[in-house]
């Protein structure tokens, strides 16, 4: 298993390095079959008003990403929380992999609308410049696997390619409960149609006309 440690305002000395090998490892162990590398990324706030010391780790197993982030006043707290959550999320990973060997993921998605739960009564605003560009492959995938995937990352959305159409769509979690995905909408002004012929959600498009 490959971990790797970086930091962000903050020296990585060797006690740290150690404890964080001890905590990651332990928190691990019994998934060291699906993991294949884990990188920690430790950082302080510069807001003088903020005093977190944020531990984030990322764990790619078998071409899944299952990540956790945890933040405290003190750095080894930090580093203890986040290896205990990350442990838990791993469980429930490997959980569904045995499940999904004997039973067919139930359908998450029923075809409601997802106009009403999107905040439309706040006018959208971008950040005066990019603080941050991200870079990550999109596999082709189910919308039951994205699900999956957003469970894991604990992210409020998640973008993926969807294996039926090609396209990108957007998972993301409802405010009152269950899954919704946003996808655009083609040519004839349709959505596209799940392998029962049921709509899957509303289009892009639709929710901003």
């Amino acid at each position: 298993m490959k971990l790797v440690i970086q930091g962000k305002n903050i020296e990585i000395t060797d006690a740290i390095r150690e404890y964080v090998h001890q905590k990651i490892e332990k928190a691990v162990n019994h998934y060291q079959a699906l993991t294949t590398e884990v990188d920690v990324h430790l950082s302080v706030a510069r807001n003088p008003r903020v005093a977190k010391q944020i531990a984030e780790v990322t764990i790619y197993a078998n071409g899944t990403v299952v990540r956790a982030e945890e933040a405290s006043e003190n750095l080894y707290a930090s580093i203890d929380l986040v290896a205990d959550k990350i442990s838990r999320r791993l469980r429930k990973y490997k959980e569904k992999r045995a499940n999904h060997r004997h039973e067919k993921t139930t359908e998450l998605l029923e075809g409601q609308p997802v106009v009403e739960e999107l905040r439309l009564d706040r006018e959208p605003e971008l950040p005066a410049q990019v603080v941050r560009t991200k870079y990550f492959s999109m596999p082709p995938m189910t919308v039951d696997q994205a699900i999956e995937q957003l469970e894991l990352v604990g992210h409020d959305f998640y973008m993926f390619r969807n294996i039926e159409t090609g396209e990108i769509n957007v998972a993301y979690e409802r405010n009152h409960g269950g899954y919704g995905v946003i996808q655009p909408r083609n040519g004839n002004g349709h959505t596209h149609q799940n392998g029962n012929g049921k709509h899957a959600t509303e289009t892009a498009s639709s929710l901003i006309s």
